[in-house]
């Protein structure tokens, strides 16, 4: 096996930027390529066969590249396709649902667990069973925030009134008190982390399952010995988008440190 493949990474649009940055943090000798549908973006609205469809395609392309895994870093796409890729790939597949499940448990003091996502992650309710699968006696609450990705994608989470669409989109943990923990359940969602913790404040812990995926992608690179072992000097990540060039340059660059990675719009089959 050629260690030097790269690893693979797919989102819907900027969101999986999360990943592909503590990705490169955890394992800087890799190699990585990403691709960000943006021009379909967000996939959390969509049905469900067209999520299916769009992933495949994605996958298929980066398929061209030699990857030696994947990494679905959009939950809806975990949450749809995850099993079906799974099976049908030469390749591990790592999705972002259950590391973030497993992040969730170690923070819970009061095993009260909120989660928010699209509206396709929430109704699948993955989290919940990935959750309950490992502690059953856990109480969940799921709630869509359909405002979150537009709001993203855009680039308008820089504007002052963004914080009132979070806050609008947060309400219901009003209703849970007892809910200490709250689940990231988009790789969007921790581009605005700070709003979302300005507005839930110091008493719920917001947890991204950035970190975890690293650790679960390591593991898996160990267990099959596929380790890039080379000693050669850091290659940045290779970012492709169906979309705009513009969000993804000031994500990239302002945000993520990724100014030398190149920025590429393709377009998909």
């Amino acid at each position: 096996m050629n260690l030097e493949r790269p690893i693979g990474v797919i989102d819907s649009g900027v969101g999986g930027l999360t990943v592909l940055h503590e990705l490169k943090r955890q394992l800087p000798k890799e190699k990585f390529i990403y691709l960000g549908d943006t021009l379909r973006c967000p996939y959390g609205s969509k049905q469900e066969n067209e999520v299916i469809q769009y992933t495949w395609e994605m996958v298929t392309h980066l398929l061209t590249f030699d990857i030696k895994m994947l990494v679905i870093a959009c939950n809806t796409a975990t949450a749809l396709v995850i099993n079906q890729l799974q099976e049908q790939l030469p390749i591990p597949v790592v999705g972002v649902i259950e590391p973030g499940a497993r992040a969730a448990i170690k923070a819970t003091k009061s095993n009260h667990i909120g989660i928010i996502g699209t509206e396709n992650t929430i109704r699948s309710q993955a989290y919940e069973k990935a959750l309950k699968c490992i502690n059953p006696n856990l109480t969940t609450n799921g709630q869509a925030c359909p405002k979150f990705v537009p709001l993203i994608e855009s680039g308008r989470f820089m504007e002052p009134d963004a914080i009132d669409v979070v806050s609008e989109s947060l309400g219901f943990l009003n209703d849970h008190p007892k809910i200490d923990t709250l689940i990231l359940g988009c790789t969007h969602y921790p581009i605005i982390q700070p709003l979302i913790e300005q507005v839930v404040g110091d008493q719920i812990t917001v947890l991204s399952s950035a970190i975890e995926t690293g650790l679960e992608v390591s593991t898996i690179l160990t267990f099959h010995n596929s380790y890039n072992s080379q000693d050669h000097q850091q290659e940045e990540p290779v970012i492709l988008t169906t979309g705009s060039l513009h969000v993804f340059q000031h994500l990239k660059e302002e945000i993520f440190q990724l100014k030398s990675a190149s920025l590429k719009q393709i377009t998909l089959a």
